[in-house]
């Protein structure tokens, strides 16, 4: 099959990698990819974002299937047409999708169906917005409606800061985004990302694992996309699994198809781990990034044949996943400044090194190649450091390993506690 994958980030080369690895993929083209996906797929300089021009390149170039990495062409509708155009697409429609695109929009389906999730409020006016805050005890959460790179989520710590962060919401802080706002009950636990695929009709669970949401160690500084990620999270047992699936992933995809909307596609479920059980944070409509990484490691099933089974709505027919006992972490290195500004262009050695550790793989996100033909920082997420171990703390030190040892890169930054909840 000649398929094509959307999408440019670290995720993106990992989906690459393992669809590779199929019998059944006889050439992969990703739109626009990134550094490392030119190494081992052709790449097109054609944003993710940018509908018109993906739908006439995959027209013309008569690809046999696509798969969606990111949100956002989930959310402008690409899955949509290209099914009205009869290509074969992996992903969820617009209408699908809202789970991701629309906070207000998940929060009332889990009022719906009776799916466990915080206590919560919907607001497109401020005064109103800080009323319902004075009803709700500190810390607060507070998200952006719709799609903000991950970094649409504040939990202010008083009311005093939490009406200033409304002001800066209602004011265009994430745009458009956060025109609408959430107010949500704050939920204690540990978080875990768990992840399905979904047919529209049922859903073949996968694995979880644990994402790195802050800037810095021991969980401080601003939310960002993800500084690493791991699996098996030890918080995250089989038990847990069994009522995930059956208290929220087989909900939804029952929920979904109900409304009209049925799901086919990654359901991403974040979760919070509290004394009640498990309860969802919110929906992803895709791979998370970092997590996908971890999870592509992880499986040792055929990625392509999972895929087309749940385009053609035909799961029940799959095995199970098989998956490595061993542990897998990534650790993410970003251009020092991120979140926040920081300089692009900066020159990056050491990374075949680096990919002959016995256990290690480094998955590129940011990064491109100057005149000289230097592999050079493009973004603020720029690699993902891959390994594996028969323990967390065996796959940990390797990956550090590989960035304190082999890894050239003054302009970057890690996490240096990333699967701290495992090692405690």
């Amino acid at each position: 099959m000649r398929v094509a994958l959307i999408g440019s980030g670290g995720r993106e080369h990992a989906l690459a990698w393992k669809l590779l690895q199929s019998p059944r993929v006889d050439h992969l083209t990703c739109l626009p990819g990134n550094g490392g996906i030119a190494e081992i797929a052709d790449c097109v300089p054609v944003k993710a974002d940018d509908i018109s021009g993906l739908l006439s390149y995959i027209e013309d170039q008569g690809f046999d299937f696509v798969i969606v990495g990111p949100e956002q062409p989930l959310a402008l509708g690409l899955v949509d047409d290209l099914m009205a155009r009869g290509i074969a697409v992996f992903g969820p429609t617009q209408a699908a999708a809202q789970l991701e695109s629309s906070k207000a929009f998940t929060k009332d389906f889990c009022t719906r169906y009776n799916i466990p999730t915080a206590a919560y409020g919907v607001f497109t006016d401020l005064k109103a917005a800080k009323k319902f805050l004075q009803s709700m005890p500190a810390p607060y959460v507070l998200k952006a409606d719709g799609l903000a790179a991950g970094k649409g989520v504040v939990i202010p710590e008083t009311l005093e800061d939490a009406e200033t962060e409304l002001e800066e919401f209602f004011s265009g802080k994430f745009g458009d985004a956060s025109a609408k706002v959430v107010i949500e009950e704050f939920m204690r636990g540990q978080e875990v990302s768990f992840f399905a695929i979904s047919d529209g009709h049922s859903a073949l669970p996968m694995i979880g694992a644990q994402d790195h949401k802050r800037a810095f160690d021991g969980d401080e500084g601003p939310n960002t996309g993800g500084m690493g990620a791991y699996a098996p999270p030890p918080v995250f047992t089989d038990a847990l699994q069994t009522r995930v699936m059956n208290e929220i992933i087989n909900p939804t995809v029952a929920g979904m198809k109900e409304d009209g909307h049925p799901f086919t596609g990654v359901l991403f479920a974040g979760l919070m781990i509290t004394e009640d059980g498990p309860k969802l944070i919110e929906y992803n409509a895709r791979f998370g990034d970092p997590e996908c990484q971890v999870l592509m490691r992880a499986l040792e099933s055929d990625l392509m044949e999972i895929l087309i089974a749940a385009e053609a709505h035909q799961l029940d027919e799959v095995n199970p996943l098989k998956w490595t006992s061993d542990a897998i972490i990534n650790v993410v290195l970003a251009t020092k400044g991120y979140p926040g500004a920081y300089e692009k262009g900066s020159i990056i050695t050491g990374l075949s090194d680096a990919d002959k550790l016995e256990g290690v793989k480094v998955f590129h996100a940011g990064t491109g190649h100057d005149d000289n033909g230097d592999l050079i920082a493009t973004g603020g997420r720029v690699l993902n450091i891959t390994a594996r171990g028969k323990s967390i703390r065996a796959a940990r030190d390797l990956a550090y390993k590989a960035i304190d040892e082999k890894i050239n890169w003054p302009e970057g930054f890690c996490r240096r506690d990333i699967a701290h909840h495992a090692l405690k």
